[in-house]
């Protein structure tokens, strides 16, 4: 007899315990265990034909890698290079940051490209993605939509319709029968999960899943989630902000360090081919406390302002603050400034802000940094046509960074006359014009410089 009993589980790795923990022994996170029911004793059939055997490795062929274009040259490079036929793709993003939204985008796209598309949804009706549907275009008869949250329902219309792509939206909303615990439990995404995955690569169908995300930021659901996918996604940016960044965290087919940049319109997303010159509109001119880095995400060379604002304080402990840069990076970078240079930043608050409402986690940027606090310290503004880049290290030295002629070459495109960057880079680049290149070995040479 089939008995139902009480078990929690890690909402972060999946761990099963028969109570609950506080900190979790498989990945030490706390306060991860949830609460949920299992059926245990259901004996299973053990009279299967099994169809698959293993091959050698040379005797598997493989066709030449076609993807399948999503209409948006943005996507298609966080994919790289479009969409795989029987992959897994899941997309995370705050609740209204444009998930749907692009997703329908795509899927219009597709279908006007002659691709047949199956769109699920398990949290609107038909005639809720209708009215979105119709404010983002025209659409095609290739494109069927299925309002449903029964897996093996959706599983019956995949067969009937046969498409290239599908889209579910969400997979907290998908259930199993046989899970008998609620929608969005930890077992009902394992399972629905396990079964997508199942169906991309049998029927070689690409299937995007749409994932909440919890107050941290991250997919909600057990860690496992994004194991089990071929491609992770995640929308970031403020929802005040016009501007999407849409960033590629693991993807089996691409690199991981590349970036989209979107623009929120009244008519959908639309893509920003020049994210630099978009980023650097509206600078301050002759503004102390402002500098322009060079930073790469994946092969594309990204100019962005960081401004930082040094004032006395009127308190005892002096408050830092940073907005969009590591807060212990900036910390690490006031205390080289102390040792190394000389400024006395300890009766001082310090904030740090980096425009456009994107992050930035390069070593590149470290240099920037130091030069936009310095800049507001002595109230002595940095050339407007300057363009800083260099990672600084705890002696105070600046080190050399990769693709320093891209980010080079990027920022004479955009009309910089000057660059300081580390000596080590100045050496080795050749064949740039119109832009002077000024290599320094340590954070005290760019201080004088500037």
């Amino acid at each position: 007899m089939a008995k139902t009993k009480q078990v929690f589980f890690c909402q972060e790795c999946g761990y099963e315990s028969a109570k609950w923990m506080g900190q979790c022994p498989g990945c030490k996170a706390w306060n991860t265990f949830v609460e949920e029911k299992v059926v245990t004793g259901a004996k299973k059939s053990r009279d299967k034909t099994y169809t698959s055997a293993p091959a050698s490795i040379l005797s598997i062929t493989t066709n030449e890698e076609i993807r399948i274009t999503t209409g948006m040259k943005e996507l298609d490079r966080v994919l790289g290079g479009g969409i795989v036929k029987g992959s897994l793709v899941l997309l995370g993003g705050d609740p209204g940051i444009g998930k749907s939204t692009i997703l329908l985008q795509v899927c219009r796209n597709l279908t006007e490209a002659g691709h047949k598309v199956l769109y699920v949804s398990g949290e609107e009706s038909p005639q809720q993605i209708k009215m979105r549907a119709e404010r983002l275009g025209s659409f095609r008869e290739e494109m069927y939509l299925h309002c449903e949250t029964d897996l093996e329902a959706i599983e019956a219309a995949v067969v009937s319709v046969e498409p290239e792509v599908m889209v579910v939206d969400s997979i907290q909303t998908m259930t199993l029968d046989d899970v008998t615990s609620a929608a969005g439990s930890v077992s009902q995404v394992r399972e629905v999960t396990n079964r997508l995955m199942q169906i991309a690569k049998t029927k070689n169908i690409a299937i995007f899943i749409v994932g909440h995300v919890t107050k941290e930021g991250s997919v909600a659901g057990p860690r496992t989630l994004e194991h089990m996918v071929d491609t992770v996604l995640y929308f970031e940016g403020e929802r005040s902000s016009i501007y999407r960044i849409l960033r590629g965290v693991k993807n089996r087919f691409g690199s991981t360090n590349e970036i989209g940049v979107f623009e929120m319109k009244n008519t959908g997303l639309t893509e920003v081919a020049n994210p630099s010159q978009v980023m650097l509109e509206g600078r301050p001119i002759q503004a102390s406390g402002s500098v322009v880095v060079c930073s790469m995400e994946g092969t594309r060379p990204l100019l962005i302002e960081i401004q930082a604002l040094v004032a006395q304080t009127n308190f005892q402990m002096p408050r830092r603050t940073s907005v969009g840069i590591d807060y212990n990076r900036v910390n690490l970078l006031m205390a080289v400034l102390e040792k190394r240079a000389g400024i006395h930043l300890g009766t001082c608050d310090a904030y740090v802000n980096l425009t456009g409402g994107i992050r930035l986690s390069e070593p590149a940027i470290d240099l920037g940094i130091v030069m936009a606090l310095v800049s507001s310290y002595r109230n002595r503004a940095v050339d407007e046509h300057t363009i800083i880049f260099g990672e600084v290290g705890l002696t105070g030295e600046v080190r050399g960074v990769n693709m320093a002629e891209q980010r080079v070459r990027e920022a004479a495109k955009l009309g910089f006359l000057t660059c300081i960057l580390p000596a080590s880079n100045a050496s080795n680049i050749k064949d740039v014009k119109g832009i002077k290149l000024m290599g320094v070995s340590n954070v005290k040479e760019a201080i004088d410089l500037v």
